[in-house]
């Protein structure tokens, strides 16, 4: 998460000015304060650490020498947000790639859990299912994932990611919605009441034991 600006230091606007203006430590400051959010948005988009450090790498560059083009529109980590998920997607778009490799552990709060301290089957299990929904996560097509990305699992709102991706509202809702609708396919199987998640019902159930003779009841007499 971004780091709660301490009273007396500089605000992200005066960071980014001073930058502009030509301090050589500004922008460095601006980055250390929002790394980490920075980089969680990077591996999620992107889907494994390597092409998310590529894609943060070409943000950062692009924020740092577009700096003065910043209107003041928008916070500036929405800002900064915008440009890093710009870069990740135009990345993605020239690669083509589709990763589906297992993501760092800040990613732990988002995961399905079992129990506080889980046996090794249920552990086996948590991580099946995480790592399925990573997989099915990293073929959305690469807008699909961006909003879902900063929706569901960042949780901006649907105006936030609207200006961020540069999109209108009803877009961010619409690629939303594809994209849940496919990761509900996908993952259908992980659902409750899906095969597996409950004793089946036999299709052909067995014939019924034939009655004994003497069993069967007598007719009047």
């Amino acid at each position: 998460m971004s780091r709660a600006v301490a009273e007396g230091e500089p605000s992200d606007a005066e960071l980014l000015a001073a930058h502009v203006a030509g301090d050589h430590e500004a922008f460095g400051w601006l980055f250390a304060r929002h790394r980490d959010r920075l980089w969680a948005v990077a591996v999620r988009t992107m889907g494994n650490p390597d092409d998310a450090a590529d894609g943060l790498q070409d943000g950062l560059v692009a924020a740092y020498r577009r700096a003065g083009s910043f209107r003041g529109d928008s916070a500036v980590t929405t800002w900064l947000h915008r440009v890093v998920v710009n870069s990740c997607l135009d990345r993605l778009r020239a690669q083509k790639v589709r990763h589906a490799d297992t993501l760092p552990d800040d990613l732990d709060d988002h995961r399905t859990t079992v129990d506080a301290a889980p046996g090794p089957e249920e552990h086996a299990v948590a991580v099946d299912r995480r790592e399925a929904v990573l997989a099915a996560l990293a073929t959305l097509p690469s807008e699909q994932r961006a909003a879902l990305v900063l929706v569901d699992m960042e949780g901006y709102s649907v105006a936030e990611t609207a200006v961020i991706l540069g999109v209108a509202p009803g877009t961010v809702k619409s690629r939303c919605s594809r994209g849940r609708q496919r990761l509900a396919t996908l993952l259908a199987d992980l659902l409750p009441g899906a095969e597996g998640s409950a004793t089946p019902t036999p299709r052909n159930p067995p014939p019924s034991p034939p009655v004994r003779s003497q069993d069967r009841p007598r007719g009047p007499p």
